[in-house]
């Protein structure tokens, strides 16, 4: 249950809200217990009326009459604005339920997207969904109908209780003698409940991570034919899912028969003590008429006590999962607000950078200098640190040894949401959004035009592409760009960059996927870009990088050959050779 403390500050948000959910409860209650003091009322004065009778044949029953049609449109009134106020009742708590879960989805997205890169490598996608769909709706169910019906049980124990013990103190204890066995099975069973949910959500992220595992990797899984495969283990998994919930609602079954039970108990108590008291003159006929109402009348809220008891245990294991994220810090954190006034100096000084997660060392005390306006490139073979180092530029790692300076200033030091509002970064795998074309281009900027969008295309050399479609800028691209090509998908991803037009232009290995007319193409394009700024060009090919001011080629973490092209083709080492064997290659695959 500790873990349910974290909602306190959105009860306090909507405390008054709330306050008014519980009046309208308390008032509900009354006028429930209006009828049953009323049918109390009116068994009694047709007993005396009964009475009456004996004693005088010719007695008038006009006054009888009045006094039954009286309390029975009474006792319809009543009902009719106890289910007015039950209505009210609804419309505060569970709107608040509504708007708690609200605010509670935009923290964790908001939490989600505070955290660093390294923290979605180590969390499956479809347990992150999980957690921000199923687990806070199972929280919802706490905040509105759990505390509905906690309130609604409230009132009725402390108001009906009071009045049942002024009329009869002996019959009161002998109809809520079972409720005590009710409260020991109840504490016993929670706690069962409590371990099973947790393995029920832990079971539903294994569902969902494997679902969207699968749709996202769902060419691959063609290409194999492999869809047996995946449904046999779409199917395991799903059977240990049913398995956990079988588990989970045969101990909630134990629930309901016990409250039924107890309850007909209380109900065969109530008549067979309350008729002994009226027997020995003690109570009246009309007090038992009231009890077994009383009785009717608990018999929900009493019953509700397991369905909430498991709401309950079913919100705190939810909660517990959410707040395993909820109080990660990310880190990587912002640790300036101030303005930077950003020109493109960047500087490596003896940086190395281990991969926390799989320990690969990635750079090995790199050192060099990026001038502002100029461009550096950077090759070298696969795994040999590339992309590490526009990671480290871009922020979304931090080096574990030496210093990455921009402008002369720590990296770490500067404003983080400025540093990288000042660079245009294509990643090396492109990654577009489930949106049309052009919204995916101006994705990085606030109100871009048409004309912006076009001018970064054509720019991206992809224009003519996109207008062959049948509806241009308009196309939707699908989930991840699904319905373009690898080549399209990374000049669409390089037009994002450019249109933004930054002070720093990071390409790393964006275009791999193009062949090389067209590369040479793009490049020819964005010479004026590159030329207005600085940039860093990560690739494997040299055609890619050959016209760049300063060439650094790397391998293992570490520079073992720098200079410019020229330079290096006289060196006759690494860059040589792989210049000459692409040569090779592109000579066959022409023939």
């Amino acid at each position: 249950m500790k873990s349910l403390l974290t909602l306190n500050k959105y009860f306090y948000k909507y405390r008054w809200k709330l306050l008014a959910g519980l009046f309208f409860v308390a008032i509900s209650v009354v006028f429930g217990i209006l009828p049953a003091e009323l049918v109390r009322e009116s068994f009694n004065i047709v007993e005396n009326a009964i009475t009456a009778y004996k004693d005088d044949p010719n007695f008038d029953y006009t006054d009888l009459r009045n006094k039954l049609i009286l309390y029975g449109v009474i006792i319809i009134a009543s009902s009719l604005l106890k289910g007015l106020f039950m209505f009210f009742m609804r419309q505060t708590i569970i709107v608040v339920s509504r708007h708690i879960e609200y605010d509670m989805k935009n923290a964790i997205f908001d939490q989600y997207q505070r955290l660093s890169l390294a923290f979605y490598k180590r969390n499956r996608t479809g347990d992150l969904m999980n957690r921000i769909s199923e687990d806070v709706s199972r929280v919802r169910m706490y905040v509105g109908p759990a505390i509905m019906y906690t309130m609604n049980v409230s009132m009725n124990l402390i108001l009906i209780i009071p009045i049942m013990f002024y009329w009869s103190p002996r019959l009161t204890l002998y109809v809520l003698a079972p409720l005590p066995l009710l409260a020991a099975s109840i504490y016993y069973v929670s706690r069962k409940i409590n371990i099973k949910s947790e393995q029920v959500q832990r079971q539903l992220s294994a569902i969902s991570s494997f679902v969207q595992e699968t749709f996202s990797g769902i060419r691959v899984l063609k290409a194999y034919v492999r869809e047996e495969k995946s449904l046999q283990d779409f199917n395991e998994e799903a059977n240990h899912y049913f398995n956990r919930n079988k588990e989970l609602f045969r101990i909630n079954a134990l629930f309901f028969p016990l409250m039924i039970l107890l309850i007909g108990l209380s109900t065969i108590l109530t008549v067979y003590i309350g008729g002994q008291e009226t027997i020995a003159g003690t109570i009246k006929t009309g007090v038992i008429a009231q009890f077994i109402i009383y009785v009717n009348m608990l018999t929900w809220p009493v019953a509700s006590i397991g369905w909430v008891t498991s709401l309950v245990q079913r919100a705190a294991a939810s909660q517990e999962r959410i707040n395993e994220f909820l109080h990660v810090e990310p880190e990587i954190y912002n640790p300036s607000q101030e303005k930077l006034d950003f020109r493109g100096n960047i500087e490596f000084r003896d940086v190395s950078f281990t991969y926390p997660d799989t320990g690969i060392k990635a750079l090995d005390h790199l050192n060099f200098k990026l001038e502002a306006g100029k461009s550096l490139a950077i090759v070298g073979r696969t795994g040999s640190g590339k992309s590490t180092v526009a990671n480290l530029i871009g922020r979304l790692y931090d080096a574990d040894e030496g210093e990455v300076l921009i402008d002369q200033q720590n990296i770490q030091k500067v404003n983080l949401d400025e540093l990288r509002r000042n660079i245009g970064y294509v990643p090396q795998e492109a990654f577009l959004f489930s949106s049309n074309i052009g919204e995916n281009i101006a994705f990085g900027i606030n109100n871009a035009n048409q004309e912006q969008i076009i001018e970064a295309a054509k720019n991206a050399h992809v224009h003519e592409n996109i207008i062959d479609f049948p509806e241009g800028y308009k196309t939707k691209v699908g989930e991840r760009g699904v319905t373009l090509s690898g080549g399209q998908k990374q000049r669409v991803s390089i037009a994002r960059a450019i249109i933004k037009a930054p002070p720093l232009l990071i390409f790393d290995d964006c275009l791999s996927a193009v062949d090389t007319e067209t590369e040479e193409a793009i490049l020819t394009n964005l010479k004026k870009l590159i030329d207005q700024s600085t940039s860093l060009i990560i690739s494997h090919r040299v055609s890619s990088v050959k016209n760049a001011d300063h060439i650094l080629v790397l391998e293992e973490g570490r520079v073992i050959e720098e200079g410019n092209h020229d330079e290096l083709m006289k060196v006759g080492g690494y860059y040589q050779q792989m210049y000459e064997q692409q040569l090779l290659e592109e000579g066959s695959t022409a023939s």
